[in-house]
């Protein structure tokens, strides 16, 4: 179910009125994320991490002990690996993170939604050879929030293909901004192929968010990764992981179709089952 938040509605004022986009302008640009990082990363702020955990519902059970040196070192923590199972085998998809997850058709012009706005494959990827790949396909999409565990998994075993950058800018991925600007093909974000036995070539894309300055992915070359294996992490705030996925090669599961098409946002797990081979 969507619950509207106190910064959900700070948000939207910034994205919808001209004063609030006037210093969205600033937000957004990359130099304000990497002195964000900067101050993220430094000892003074560990003293925000007490606040944090008296406002967030986090089980802190299910993380290793550690001695915080950093809201970042706190950001960035691991979890037990017991706490996130993956879903056993080849022919299973599962979520390559803990999120909010909703699914749209891509359509033979190679269009699909997030929230209401209209996006196509090509100007997502900047390739719109490599988009027709995924015509008639799904696109799923996952959408962290800082209380999530920020870091991520193959969704799928393979052989995966070097890491395609793609600069651009660091609009927050909260639903109130995608309202207002096209936040998918103007952030800045990387992605990979994964070409698979049983599942088709699984594209798996990381999207950078405001105060995101950092995408950290352990293997920007060409690998043979395994399902659940590490893949990376985001630092500091929330942000998103696109996957696209074949025609006619994964049959999404039910629950996540109909909650999308009733307006919901679907809470995962990072690697529970999310489809199947078909």
């Amino acid at each position: 179910m969507n619950e509207e938040t106190g910064q959900d509605k700070l948000l939207a004022r910034l994205y919808n009125d001209h004063a609030g986009r006037l210093a969205v302008g600033a937000l957004v640009k990359p130099w304000l994320t990497r002195a964000a990082g900067i101050f993220l990363s430094s000892g003074i702020s560990r003293h925000l991490i007490p606040g944090f955990l008296r406002n967030s519902s986090i089980d802190m059970t299910e993380y290793e002990e550690a001695d915080y040196h950093s809201y970042n070192d706190f950001f960035t923590r691991r979890i037990r690996p017991e706490a996130r199972p993956v879903a056993p085998g080849e022919d299973i998809l599962v979520s390559p993170c803990d999120g909010k997850v909703s699914v749209s058709r891509i359509g033979d012009d190679s269009r699909f939604y997030v929230k209401g706005r209209t996006y196509t494959a090509g100007e997502f990827l900047r390739n719109s050879h490599l988009a027709k790949h995924f015509r008639g396909g799904y696109a799923v999409v996952l959408r962290l929030t800082v209380d999530n565990y920020h870091h991520y998994c193959y969704p799928a075993g393979g052989m995966k293909s070097d890491q395609v950058y793609l600069k651009g800018v660091y609009h927050t991925v909260n639903p109130a901004a995608n309202e207002a600007v096209p936040v998918y093909t103007e952030n800045t974000r990387e992605y990979c192929l994964i070409r698979t036995s049983h599942l088709g070539t699984v594209l798996m894309a990381e999207v950078g968010a405001m105060i995101v300055g950092k995408i950290t992915n352990h293997v920007p070359c060409a690998a043979r990764v395994q399902k659940g294996e590490e893949k990376g992490m985001f630092e500091f705030g929330g942000s998103t992981i696109v996957l696209l996925l074949q025609k006619g090669r994964v049959r999404i599961d039910e629950n996540l179709l109909t909650n999308t098409e009733n307006g919901y946002e679907t809470i995962v797990k990072m690697g529970e089952k999310i489809g199947q081979s078909c």
